[in-house]
């Protein structure tokens, strides 16, 4: 992976990165999960504004179908098109990268996910933060490879955590083995986000593929991942103070989706990239490149965890790898 460089921390405001410095996007197809609200819909609203042709992949037909007149509304003449995935049900996944029919992929930004919901699993049984955050979006990356493998400049972005930094992983307890705490198990599975990202990136180097896979955490960010799924199950009391937090202390939900748009579209982002917001703990700010992150550097875990995911979900990546180094 190429290290980050000063030259992506813009020291001045008025060299400040903002969605008007996307370029035009005209041509390029894209696929954005859990793009029917927050920050995925903020992110392919702003390609499809730019001239992409952005496929909303959602789990609800109805909200997608909602959110996809809104996106007509607010960008008109947009090219913009709903197709249904639930990442908690591999079947699912499957069905929609079998489905796909277009001639290439060119970009797949990989946002859906849950956060500190109640214990439950998934359709394959996975405890359902580890299954949808990792081990569905593990999947439907590798099978969509062939299809980003046929464009000329592919790329692929993870919505990994701030919160991923505080993770003690546990590779005894990603299924929640060993008994499940909420927190816990969000930014264990965040921190798996971001080995993911960077292990795409090594492997794609070694295969001399043209690839590009890049990570990224928004800050705290006003969505309705705290709110809205099975964290809309929790009375009323947790859904005030939620919301009452959600006001005060995060910013709003374009400022979040400010580093996905970043890692998208910025045409000499090296791949390997992890874009986070240059304030303290990585909270809030401007996009910048950070490299120094554990998980960035540790080769051997992200090479392990690829091996399990690949026998969990049953999908084997086509960008296979010599194991890491122990030297």
């Amino acid at each position: 992976m190429t290290p980050a460089t000063p030259a992506y921390a813009h020291a001045s405001p008025s060299d400040r990165w903002t969605p008007d410095s996307i370029p035009g996007q005209s041509g390029r197809l894209v696929v954005v999960t859990g793009a029917n609200s927050g920050i995925g819909y903020v992110t392919a609203r702003e390609l499809a504004r730019r001239g992409a042709h952005v496929v909303l992949a959602c789990r609800s037909q109805e909200r997608g179908r909602e959110a996809l007149e809104r996106l007509r509304t607010e960008a008109p003449g947009a090219r913009a098109e709903l197709r249904l995935v639930d990442l908690a049900d591999l079947t699912s996944v499957r069905r929609f990268a079998e489905d796909w029919s277009h001639d290439r992929l060119d970009l797949l930004v990989n946002n859906a996910g849950i956060a500190m919901v109640p214990f439950s699993r998934t359709a394959d049984g996975f405890e359902s933060q580890f299954g949808v955050n990792h081990l569905g979006t593990f999947a439907l990356t590798g099978l969509l490879m062939p299809h980003l493998l046929a464009s000329p400049d592919p790329r692929v972005v993870t919505v990994s955590s701030e919160g991923q930094r505080f993770a003690r992983f546990d590779m005894g307890n990603l299924d929640a083995e060993r008994g499940y705490r909420p927190l816990f198990t969000y930014i264990q599975s965040k921190r798996a986000n971001l080995y993911f990202a960077t292990e795409l990136q090594r492997r794609a180097d070694a295969a001399g593929l043209r690839l590009r896979s890049m990570a990224v955490a928004p800050g705290l960010t006003r969505s309705n991942v705290l709110t809205g799924g099975a964290n809309s199950t929790r009375g009323r009391a947790y859904g005030a103070l939620m919301r009452l937090l959600l006001r005060s202390a995060f910013r709003p939900t374009p400022e979040g989706a400010k580093t996905s748009l970043y890692a998208a579209t910025v045409p000499d982002l090296p791949g390997g990239s992890y874009v986070v917001p240059d304030g303290p703990f990585q909270l809030r700010g401007e996009p910048v490149l950070r490299s120094r992150e554990r998980a960035v550097q540790d080769a051997d875990t992200a090479h392990r965890l690829w091996a399990l995911s690949e026998r969990l979900t049953g999908v084997l990546h086509p960008v296979p790898a010599q194991a890491p180094s122990r030297d």
